[in-house]
This record gives structure tokens, sequence and C-alpha cells, in this order.
């Protein structure tokens, strides 16, 4: 019964993975952009500099070892959960379902032509998702900060 947990749960998560790489192709609310380097550079990059930040590191998913783990394949893909829960906070004060989507992720994953891509949802997406003004300073903190932090982590130097 464990193993079958285990296989269901790392199946969800690889849908979802799915989901936000097909959403990145797609969708105008997904922000991907293309890295310099492999999967684990590109998320040490980006934990090195959101911790610099002051920024809390939740989680680093690395699905492809989850994968490994219960006998399936899977390109490298990697996800960092991170936030600040005092801008997250702050946006959950005007409406707490947006704590659904907060804190924040940033996919990167190796696709068939290895290439590798970083991806996030965009907060002003977030935000309208959940009622809250696009326009709300903290949205727009967070949406300049994450194109900061993605960019210079998948930036050549």
């Amino acid at each position: 019964m464990a193993r079958l947990t285990k296989i269901l749960s790392v199946a969800l998560v690889l849908c979802f993975a799915g989901i936000a790489v097909a959403a990145a192709s797609d969708d105008d609310d997904v922000i991907t952009k293309k890295s310099h380097h492999d999967v684990a550079t590109t998320l040490d990059r980006l934990e090195k500099i959101v911790k610099a930040k002051g920024i809390t590191v939740m989680a680093r998913v690395d699905h492809a070892k989850n994968a490994r783990g219960v006998g399936m394949e899977l390109r490298p893909t990697q996800l960092l959960i991170f936030g600040n829960p005092k801008l997250g906070t702050a946006l959950m004060q005007v409406d707490q379902r947006i704590g659904l989507d907060l804190p924040m992720k940033v996919l990167v994953w190796e696709d068939a032509k290895g290439t590798v891509w970083l991806a996030y949802v965009d907060p002003k997406e977030l935000a309208e998702r959940h009622g809250i003004d696009d326009d709300h300073a903290v949205v727009k903190k967070l949406r300049k900060a994450l194109d900061a932090f993605t960019t210079a982590a998948a930036a050549k130097q």
C-alpha cells in the first residue's frame, strides 16, 4: 500500500510538472525563460539569489529523482518553493485563498532537445485569480523580484 501511495504521489507531481511545461508554451500567464546552465546549476543559482535576499526556501523538489525512485524516467526537472511571509501575508489579508498559490514556485526542466528552461506563474495572474488588484504594491514587488531573480539565475555569468 505504501508503494502504491508513493507511485500515485509521484504520478501526480509529474502530471503537475507536465501541466506547467505545457502551460509555458500556451499560456501568457506563465513566464518562461531559457537558461544557460543545466537544471541543477540554474536552481542552485536561483536558491543562492533568493537566500541572499533573505527569502525563505521552503523546499526543493527533484521530480526526476522522485521518478527514478518508482522506476520511471524523467528528464532533469526540479522545483524551488520559496517565499517571504511578510509579502505573502499582505496578499492573504486581502484574500486568504491566494494561499493556494503561495509560496512562489519556479520550475526548471530540460526539454527533449537538451535546452534548459525555467518558468513561474506571473504574480499578476495569481492576483487576478483571487480577486486582488494586479496593481497592488506587493504584486508589483513580486513581479519585479521574480523577473530579476530568474533572469540572473538563467544568465550566462
